[in-house]
């Protein structure tokens, strides 16, 4: 059974009526907890009533909270969500925040070291120094594998940061917006399909995913490329749709499964995700499928 530890934020998404989970790497490592068990989850929350909130929501979902940094100088991270006519949220972001500090607990630092398969991380947690240190130290281990979500959101990130995070990742995931701002920032070839080859080349990365939204994925390993589309007239709004598709591309890897597998599969989550309200499912009934497909053979 493969380890699973997820490194980064966990917030509220805060909508005009309601607040929910957020927080790509949770969101993740929620959807690995669902289908595989085998989950971490590392990250920093504030002493305060949003903070406590979310030690006893994690506690519930069988996640040990002895690997989240309890910090009492910074609030809890939350997002500003409003959902556009088009279904398509946007985000006003605190700044700040917990996890803006987030420090390695004793027993974050066992379950890094001892038993951990795959780590994940995103760049967005790198948005300060504090946090953008304490993820360096994980990324040096070469008996691991790494999962990065290469989120290029706003100004929160540095150029130094993303060519450790190309440098170190196994698995890259990446949406195409994000994908021409890092041909820009690497001056990477203009045509998207010969960008993409350069970063195989130039780096280690055995699965690069580039998410299209609505037009679906394109996967690509050095020797094989897959895409997969599919529609719906049906989507609730699309927020923790890369997330859920990030989860099942992960699992795929690690599982060896086809390119074509894995991203029917990972696109088949996403839109599962699509049509419902939030990032996060209310009914596990959602996983089944999943755990039937990822189950030891």
């Amino acid at each position: 059974m493969f380890s699973i530890t997820s490194v980064g934020e966990i917030l509220w998404d805060v909508y005009p009526d309601k607040k929910r989970l957020g927080g790509a790497p949770f969101n993740f490592i929620y959807h690995i907890k669902k289908i595989i068990g085998n989950a971490n989850f590392i990250s920093s929350v504030g002493n305060d009533e949003y903070g406590i909130e979310l030690l006893h929501i994690l506690a519930n979902n069988g996640f040990d909270t002895e690997t989240i940094f309890i910090d009492d100088e910074h609030p809890t991270g939350k997002v500003n969500v409003t959902i556009d006519e088009n279904k398509i949220p946007h985000f006003q972001i605190s700044s700040k925040c917990s996890f803006d500090f987030l420090r390695l607990t004793e027993k974050a630092e066992q379950i890094i070291n001892q038993s951990s398969d795959l780590i994940y991380f995103g760049t967005f947690t790198s948005r300060s120094e504090t946090s953008r240190e304490t993820i360096k130290t994980l990324l040096n281990n070469p008996t691991k594998k790494y999962f990065c979500d290469l989120n290029l959101r706003h100004n929160f990130y540095t150029k130094e940061f993303i060519e450790l995070s190309l440098q170190t990742s196994n698995v890259l995931k990446i949406n195409e917006d994000e994908f021409s701002k890092l041909c820009e920032i690497f001056h990477l070839n203009e045509n998207q399909e010969a960008a993409v080859q350069e970063l195989l080349e130039r780096y280690k990365i055995d699965l690069l995913a580039l998410t299209l939204g609505k037009d679906g994925a394109k996967l690509y390993s050095k020797n094989d490329f897959n895409y997969y589309k599919l529609e719906s007239n049906e989507i609730v709004d699309t927020l923790g749709a890369g997330d859920a598709y990030s989860s099942i591309l992960c699992l795929g890897y690690l599982y060896n499964f086809s390119l074509e597998k894995i991203n029917r599969l990972a696109n088949e989550f996403a839109l599962e995700i699509c049509l419902i309200n939030g990032a996060l499912p209310t009914d596990d009934s959602i996983y089944d499928k999943y755990k039937i497909e990822f189950s030891e053979k």
